[in-house]
């Protein structure tokens, strides 16, 4: 056993059997739809299917942080057990929660002065960051200590590459992040918006690609361009999409053809309500270690 848990957020949208089994833990973000808060509890009060089904629907979901106080309350348990945190948040370019943990840790500090609580910038956004946090949990099982994984992160999270497509830009448009007219324009000449996350750990569009065919080609050969050790790779490979299942199946298998030690060996998994939430249905994602992001 470790003298230490990692800790991260909802938003790093791995499976709720990941946490249970890697020995991780997660706080949950929120989010409000319909008059109604809910909690991103990794699908256990929703599915899938429900909550991209009511965007699809004309719903707008608004999202929230995790607060200060509830890092406090999430922590204390494994504190008074005698464990450090290690904790990754969610990427400061896209959210301010990393700040929260922060105030959490200099307030709990006081209270446990035998105790380290250290919170790291993920850069990274939703399975993406879920990636970094499954890479640092094998390196702790392999004996890694406290500092030296810490450090170990800091240098090896830019390494971590993320590119994914849009199929459907109605909640980028509801939500402000494009405007209408280029909905319209984008949509009538089914244009998927293929972007990545650069590193400042926010979103960056890099190529409009027409027809979602073409976008999986593309984000396949993205990866190519960039993964660690080209078609002999054999680190760790996710990919998160919302309500699009077939075409995460269909960019797997591009990636089993393209690095052999891969072929059925890529983690799907579902993008989760906060992430979703911004990015609506229709959105693929692909999750690799690879060369540093340098924009």
């Amino acid at each position: 056993m470790s003298d230490y848990m990692i800790t991260c957020e909802s938003t790093a949208d791995m499976p709720l059997s990941f946490y249970r089994e890697r020995n991780v833990g997660y706080v949950c973000f929120h989010y409000e739809m319909n008059g109604a808060t809910y909690t991103d509890d990794i699908y256990q009060s929703t599915t899938p299917k429900e909550f991209f089904g009511t965007l699809k629907g004309g719903a707008q979901a608004k999202t929230s942080q995790v607060g200060t106080g509830e890092y406090v309350a999430f922590w204390e348990p494994y504190l008074k057990q005698g464990l450090d945190i290690l904790h990754v948040s969610l990427s400061t370019g896209i959210s301010g929660t990393y700040n929260s943990a922060c105030l959490a840790a200099e307030t709990l500090a006081p209270q446990y002065p035998e105790r380290k609580i250290r919170v790291i910038d993920s850069l990274c956004a939703s399975a993406g960051f879920g990636l970094l946090v499954e890479v640092m949990a094998d390196k702790r099982d392999e004996g890694m200590g406290f500092d030296e994984l810490a450090e170990w992160t800091e240098v090896h999270k830019m390494n971590v590459n993320q590119w994914f497509f849009v199929s459907d830009l109605d909640c980028l448009k509801r939500g402000g992040r494009v405007s209408s007219t280029s909905a319209l324009i984008a949509t009538a000449l089914k244009i998927c918006p293929v972007m990545n996350v650069n590193f400042e750990g926010k979103l960056i569009p890099r190529e409009k690609i027409r027809t979602k065919k073409k976008a999986i080609v593309r984000l396949v050969d993205d990866m190519m361009d960039h993964v660690e050790n080209g078609s002999a790779y054999t680190g760790r490979c996710t990919i998160s999409h919302s309500d699009c299942l077939e075409d995460a199946e269909e960019v797997a298998r591009l990636v089993g053809e393209k690095i052999p030690a891969l072929k059925g060996k890529v983690e799907i998994c579902d993008i989760g309500t906060v992430i979703g939430a911004h990015t609506g249905p229709g959105t693929v994602a692909l999750f690799f270690m690879g060369d540093t992001r340098v924009d």
